[in-house]
């Protein structure tokens, strides 16, 4: 029986964004069909949507048609088709009113990734769920240490984390290292360091482009 192929996967993202949602529920998929041909080596990697946004957030619609320029007909469009595209991948898009800054909650992802790679990614599964399905604020520490416990994660800890500047450097330096790599739009996939998968794919697309590139290494 041959070894699984090892493979590297650098998922740059933010939990306020709509197709990094799509866009991870896609990949997982793929992932899954698979199977034991791949090992997937999967990393969360920082990206900040609006890195100068007020701690209270802005109202989200206000802040998409003031930023991209969206009419009230765009808006509702995108919307829908955002729904229809997570509801066919099982996530679930609710309502929600406003956007947030989320530095804090990528200094937690930060620390879940030390933790273990379970963590990480139950602790991102959670943060996406929150925001995107129940519309809740992953500014608000009360709300990020809630889910950090549901992900596993020492609530003391978590707590510690954020009344501090622990981890701060480090997030700053991994979206640094991003950013001067060319990366200005979220999700973006990276492969081994080197193939880039921009956008929130359908599950095939990522299913070809892994087993392309498993089959070359």
């Amino acid at each position: 029986m041959s070894a699984a192929t090892p493979i590297k996967i650098d998922f740059v993202s933010d939990v306020v964004c709509p197709w990094c949602a799509v866009g991870l529920a896609s990949l997982q998929q793929a992932i899954d069909r698979l199977g034991d041909d791949v090992a997937v080596d999967l990393h969360f990697q920082p990206f900040e949507l609006n890195p100068q946004m007020a701690a209270e957030g802005e109202d989200i619609d206000e802040h998409i048609t003031r930023k991209y320029g969206s009419t009230p007909q765009q808006l509702a469009q995108n919307r829908e088709a955002i729904r229809a595209r997570g509801a066919a991948l099982g996530f679930t898009f609710g309502t929600r009113q406003r956007i947030y800054n989320t530095f804090d909650a990528h200094r937690l992802l930060h620390w879940a990734a030390l933790e273990s790679h379970e963590k990480e990614m139950a602790l991102k599964q959670a943060l996406l769920r929150a925001y995107f399905t129940d519309g809740e604020d992953v500014s608000s520490h009360a709300t990020l240490t809630r889910i950090a416990a549901q992900a596993g994660l020492d609530t003391g800890r978590a707590e510690q984390i954020l009344a501090s500047d622990e981890y701060a450097d480090d997030v700053r330096a991994q979206e640094r290292y991003y950013t001067e790599r060319g990366i200005r739009a979220v999700p973006s996939v990276i492969i081994n360091d080197r193939h880039l998968i921009s956008g929130g794919q359908p599950v095939e697309v990522f299913e070809q482009a892994l087993r392309q590139i498993a089959a070359k290494v």
